[in-house]
């Protein structure tokens, strides 16, 4: 049986043309092989699995190669080709940071960097994960990067390029890898299957790049292990899912869809399912954020192509957008994010997802009743139609008498004398646009708020008090014992014994630490909830602070105690010195 080798060393890219997914990288290092612009030392950083080793290998080849092409990249015949390929050159030197990282290894390294190449053109030193030197060897090694020969070239390769000191990365040409996109990952995965003669779905290998992050490595690993997974040498979307322990993103459509009719029990109902099934509630809410996200980049086509997703999935985040409502997907956006923010701190964190899917599956019904408000709103807005104004001094609607007219009418009034108004002609000729507008709205208004506040004014049917001084401190003592007797803290017991002013609606307190005022906003909505259950104050509020200067403190000491005696009943003194007592301290 043969050997089996790892799709990750066996598909490593040997030349340029094969790095995926860094071209901007490749182009600019053949540019500068082609032009004999070669920097004294380089940097490639970037996260794990995306190329940086494997370039730095591809560059150190290339610069030697004896028979260097047009294209820039190396012939894999020559002397200098072959001795790398089986790891037996004399001119490149790989040095692992991670093991390798004290002042004696650096000295090692720069007293080999003293003698010339034997074969070739340069020696190449490439340290990988340079981060891991300590304080003291970069310092050591600062001055051979600086000045080095004409024939030596260093390449570093991190992953944390924060932890290099500045002075290494100031005498350094810097490199930045990028994530490899998930659609890159896809058909390069897709490339490897056909060289072996897998059979895989699209959908498949694009579940696999997402799930890989960006890391080439990564991808190349799970395709392993799901290749591995199957019987038939084939891939399906179905076994990545079960393999890779992946949420199928069908569970997101439903329950999203379940969201936007409302229903809180079919949402409960999936959930349960998706726990059953041995997912973390954590990635489910997490998921759930992402899916709500890809939503709203689908309202508007010129963001369609921000998806990293299978033309399928695109297709039913399409449709699903096209039913969801802008303002529900920002509603649930801004619902959820709390959810995943306050999840680990939460005590019972199943229940804290599903008030999150109530609160989400409840949105819907809050938009209608917005909806309904603004109407009603437009609806009051309406304009009144104006009355038509008198004209030349008579009333609207009636005719001049003419001396003609049968025996009824009046005869025309003297110049300068009003001509008398009948009783009868007032009724007959006044319009109706003559009678003042009646708006019943101000009076509507105020029987509702005077039915608001008299409906304030009554608990089960009770009437509640007034609000005072005297009714207040009854209430808040009387609140304080039921606290008490229900168990609560010594320092919840003293805040709640503190005094207190009532100004206005207001009530002041001043506390004598910041632990009486966390425990008083402990129970805050609680206190208010009870003293305007039994006080007629709708507006009732506690502002308090922390003031240790006006609160009175009670005496402690048995010398603070008699002197606090004392001052109500000053015959102790007298006794104290006739008897010759002491206070005991």
């Amino acid at each position: 049986m043969d050997n089996f080798v790892v799709s990750a060393r066996k598909y490593r890219p040997v030349t340029f043309d094969s790095v995926v997914g860094q071209s901007h990288i490749t182009t600019t290092l053949k540019n500068a092989i082609r032009t004999n612009h070669l920097a004294q030392a380089f940097l490639f950083c970037g996260p794990r699995g995306v190329g940086k080793t494997t370039c730095a290998r591809i560059l150190a080849k290339t610069i030697n190669c004896q028979n260097l092409g047009d294209d820039v990249e190396a012939c894999g015949e020559c002397e200098s080709c072959v001795s790398f390929q089986n790891n037996a050159s004399f001119n490149i030197h790989e040095l692992d940071a991670a093991s390798n990282n004290s002042v004696e290894d650096i000295r090692n390294l720069i007293d080999q960097v003293r003698y010339p190449p034997q074969t070739g053109k340069y020696k190449i030193y490439i340290i990988d994960e340079v981060h891991m030197l300590s304080q003291a060897a970069f310092n050591a090694f600062l001055k051979t990067l600086e000045e080095p020969p004409t024939y030596a070239i260093f390449i570093l390769a991190t992953t944390e390029k924060h932890k290099i000191l500045p002075t290494i990365l100031s005498r350094c040409q810097i490199f930045d890898f990028n994530r490899i996109q998930s659609k890159d990952i896809a058909y390069h995965l897709a490339d490897i299957a056909k060289k072996e003669g897998i059979e895989t779905e699209s959908e498949a290998l694009e579940l696999i790049g997402q799930k890989a992050d960006g890391g080439l490595r990564d991808a190349l690993s799970m395709f392993d292990l799901n290749v591995t997974f199957s019987t038939d040498n084939r891939l399906t979307y179905a076994a990545v899912l079960e393999n890779l322990h992946i949420l199928d993103y069908d569970y997101y459509f439903k329950i999203t869809d379940a969201l936007i009719a409302g229903s809180i029990a079919k949402s409960l109902i999936l959930f349960d399912e998706i726990l059953r099934k041995g997912f973390d509630g954590h990635l489910f809410v997490v998921g759930l954020l992402e899916h709500f996200r890809n939503l709203l980049v689908c309202k508007d086509p010129a963001t369609v192509t921000l998806l990293q997703v299978s033309a399928s999935a695109e297709r039913k985040y399409l449709e699903q957008s096209a039913a969801a409502d802008m303002s529900f997907l920002l509603s649930a956006l801004s619902i959820t994010g709390q959810c995943d923010i306050n999840y680990k701190s939460a005590k019972n964190q199943r229940l804290h997802a599903e008030l999150c899917l109530m609160k989400l599956a409840n949105i819907p019904n809050v938009l209608q009743l917005n909806s309904l408000a603004a109407v009603d709103e437009t609806a009051k807005k309406k304009v009144e139609p104006e009355s038509e104004p008198v004209k030349n001094g008579t009333v609207a609607g009636e005719n001049n008498a003419s001396p003609h007219s049968n025996g009824n009418a009046q005869a025309p009034a003297p110049a300068g004398v009003a001509a008398p108004v009948t009783s009868s002609k007032l009724k007959n000729t006044i319009p109706l646009a003559m009678t003042p507008p009646v708006n019943h709205q101000p009076a509507a208004k105020a029987v509702a708020e005077t039915r608001q506040q008299d409906s304030s004014a009554f608990t089960n049917g009770v009437r509640k008090e007034e609000l005072s001084f005297e009714a207040l401190q009854r209430l808040w003592y009387e609140f304080a014992e039921k606290r008490r007797e229900g168990g609560n803290s010594t320092t919840e017991e003293l805040t709640l014994r503190s005094e207190f002013k009532l100004e206005g609606s207001s009530i002041e307190i001043a506390l004598a630490n910041t632990h009486q005022l966390e425990a008083l906003q402990n129970v805050r909505y609680e206190l208010l909830g009870f003293l305007k259950s039994r006080l007629n104050a709708p507006k009732l509020d506690v502002n308090a602070r922390v003031a240790p200067q006006e609160v009175n403190r009670l005496p402690y000491t048995p010398a603070e105690k008699f002197n606090y005696m004392a001052e109500k009943n000053p015959y102790l003194l007298e006794l104290k010195q006739a008897l010759g007592l002491d206070v005991d301290f």
